[in-house]
């Protein structure tokens, strides 16, 4: 659990790091500051804010996941029948119940 956190810090970090800016004056005519530079910009505006509200919003998800451990719902029926028939073979063993009592309910646990 640890260790998912630690990753899912890793990856906020990363995410969230400052990138240089790279509106700056150029040699070139035509290419002044930034302005001059079309629609590039305002699509990769759009794309990196849906990539960086996207981050934040895994980084969220897998830190409640890694934090949040398991859910008492987490089990499906095919596991607590595992478990419930594992129960009953227990108690037959021990002799708690009878071949026929036990015969019984391992066939009500299979319906």
């Amino acid at each position: 659990m640890r260790t998912k956190l630690n990753y899912a810090l890793v990856a906020a970090a990363t995410a969230l790091m400052p990138m240089t800016a790279q509106a700056q004056p150029s040699d070139r005519p035509g290419w002044g500051y930034g302005w001059d530079w079309g629609w590039g910009h305002m699509l990769g505006g759009g794309l990196m804010m849906i990539l960086f509200w996207g981050g934040i919003i895994l980084v969220i998800v897998f830190a409640v996941r890694a934090l949040g451990g398991g859910s008492p719902h987490g089990t499906t029926p095919a596991t607590s029948r595992n478990k419930a028939l594992d129960i009953l073979q227990e108690r037959f063993a021990r002799g708690e119940i009878d071949k026929d009592e036990f015969e019984e309910r391992k066939r009500l646990l299979s319906d």
